[in-house]
């Protein structure tokens, strides 16, 4: 779950990152849309080869975390931004928040039929796929430069479901993104 102080960062850090040029206003760009969208997939197919052949957790863990973070980027672009190249990690990470929290909210709730009643479950539902790229971006950071093999293998699983929910969510939330 989100907590208040991760929000309030990622407001701080986008209000500075859109005043210094790390994420601009675009107009939504089709090909570049489609792009990272085959990309997240593409990533997501590859994780999930290279965990069921045991061939590398470090790879599963990287690859899972990058087709959250071509989606993430996917669903940002058809919003109508585009994160640069510097700090993109972070920036795609606070932009989740900001942008994109609400409206997967929405989409969410558009899924149930006991929606007024479910609001809460939703609520951190919709929290819990934005907070999964978080969780996955600083896994990514480490297995690539910290944890050793048997850690590597107990999270790669943990990783590649992660990946799987956060992609298909976001996925159906760009299918039916309105462009601005």
């Amino acid at each position: 779950m989100l907590d208040s102080d991760r929000i309030e960062i990622a407001h701080k850090n986008f209000k500075k990152d859109l005043n210094e040029g790390y994420i601009k206003k675009k107009i939504p760009d089709t090909n570049l849309i489609r792009a990272l969208a085959d990309n997240a997939n593409e990533s997501l197919r590859v994780a999930d080869h290279l965990f069921e052949e045991d061939i590398s957790s470090m790879w599963v863990i990287v690859s899972s975390y990058y087709s959250m973070y071509y989606m993430a980027n996917a669903v940002l672009n058809k919003s109508g931004f585009k994160v640069g190249d510097q700090v993109s990690h972070r920036v795609t990470a606070d932009a989740l928040i900001v942008l994109v929290r609400d409206k997967l909210k929405s989409h969410l709730l558009q899924d149930f039929d006991e929606a007024k009643e479910e609001y809460v479950e939703i609520d951190n539902l919709t929290d819990e796929i934005i907070e999964l790229y978080d969780l996955e971006h600083k896994k990514r950071l480490n297995s690539q430069y910290v944890m050793g093999y048997d850690v590597k293998v107990s999270k790669a699983n943990t990783s590649l479901e992660r990946a799987k929910k956060f992609v298909l969510e976001l996925e159906k939330l760009l299918l039916e993104f309105k462009c601005h």
